[in-house]
C-alpha cells in the first residue's frame, strides 16, 4: 500500500509548469555508503514522501520551493523502511523564496524550520553551506542524490542513491533548452542528464547538487519527466544567488 501512494506521490504530486519536478530516481547510480551524506533529509506530506533536502543548521533543512505542501522531515536514516518517528521525524514550517511562481521562473528554493532543535549525532549532521559565490568548472564532477525509482517505469526504491554528474556550462544548456520552448530561468546551474546517461528524475527534487563538499544546487526540474538520459541537462537552483536571502532568515531564525 505504502508504495503504491509513493509512486502516485512521485508522478502526480510533483508537476512544475508541465516541467515535471525531478525525482527520488536517481538514474544509474549507486546505493550511498552509511556514514556518508548525514545531512540528507526526507521531506514528506500527511500522504508520504515528496522531496529530497539537506540540513544546514539544527534548524533548517533546504529544500525545492515548488515541492506540495510539506509538513515533516525525516533526518537520521538512510532507509525509508527504517524511521522511528519519535525521534527522527520533525515537523516543519514551510519559508519558500518570497517572488517564487514557477520552476521556469526561478526561485525554486524553499527552506523548512524543524519544530525542534535536530538531534545532531553520528547520523546526523548538517552541511555547510558556500560563503560566497563558487565557480563551477566545466564538466567537473559533482553528486546528487534521492530516495526513489531508478529508472522510467522502475519499482520504489526506499534506500537513498547517489550518482556522479558533469556540469553543463550554462550557455549550452540554454541552448539545448531553447528548442524545448524553455528560456532557463537566471540563477541556475545544470549538470547531467546531457552528454551522460546519469542524472535525477521525479520525485525528489529539492536534494542537493554537492560539488567539493558544499552544496552548490537544489534539485529543480528536468523535461518532460523523462529520464531517459542523455536528453536535455538537468536543471538546480544556484544555492549561492540565495545566500543573501536564507543568511536573513537564519539570523532572525524565522520567516
Amino acid at each position: 500500500m505504502m508504495h503504491a501512494l509513493h509512486r502516485f506521490l512521485l508522478f502526480h504530486l510533483l508537476t512544475c509548469l508541465g516541467l515535471h519536478a525531478l525525482g527520488s530516481e536517481i538514474i544509474n547510480g549507486k546505493k550511498v555508503r552509511g556514514k556518508s551524506m548525514l545531512y540528507m533529509a526526507s521531506v514528506q506530506n500527511n500522504r508520504g514522501p515528496i522531496c529530497g533536502g539537506f540540513l544546514i543548521n539544527e534548524h533548517f533543512v533546504v529544500t525545492a520551493a515548488h515541492c506540495k505542501d510539506p509538513t515533516s522531515v525525516v533526518l537520521g536514516t538512510h532507509n525509508l523502511k527504517k524511521v522511528d518517528n519519535n525521534t527522527m521525524r520533525y515537523d516543519v514550517k514551510s519559508c519558500k523564496f518570497p517572488s517564487f511562481e514557477k520552476c521556469s521562473k526561478g526561485g525554486d528554493i524553499m527552506l523548512l524550520k524543524l519544530s525542534r532543535k535536530a538531534r545532531l549525532s553520528k547520523d546526523v549532521k548538517p552541511i555547510q553551506l558556500p560563503k560566497t559565490e563558487i565557480k563551477l568548472k566545466d564538466k567537473s564532477k559533482c553528486h546528487v542524490a534521492g530516495w526513489g525509482l531508478t529508472r522510467n517505469g522502475g519499482k520504489v526504491n526506499d534506500v537513498l542513491q547517489e550518482v556522479e554528474v558533469p556540469i553543463v556550462n550554462l550557455e549550452e544548456c540554454k541552448r539545448k533548452w531553447h528548442p524545448r520552448g524553455v528560456n532557463l530561468p537566471a540563477n541556475v546551474i545544470c549538470a547531467g542528464g546531457y552528454g551522460t546517461d546519469k542524472g535525477f528524475c521525479q520525485g525528489d527534487s529539492g536534494g542537493p547538487l554537492v560539488c567539493n563538499g558544499k552544496p552548490v544546487g537544489v534539485v529543480s526540474f528536468n523535461f518532460d519527466k523523462n529520464c531517459d538520459y542523455p536528453n536535455v541537462p538537468n536543471v538546480y537552483t544556484d544555492v549561492s544567488k540565495y545566500l543573501p536571502w536564507i543568511k536573513k532568515i537564519l539570523k532572525q531564525n524565522n520567516c
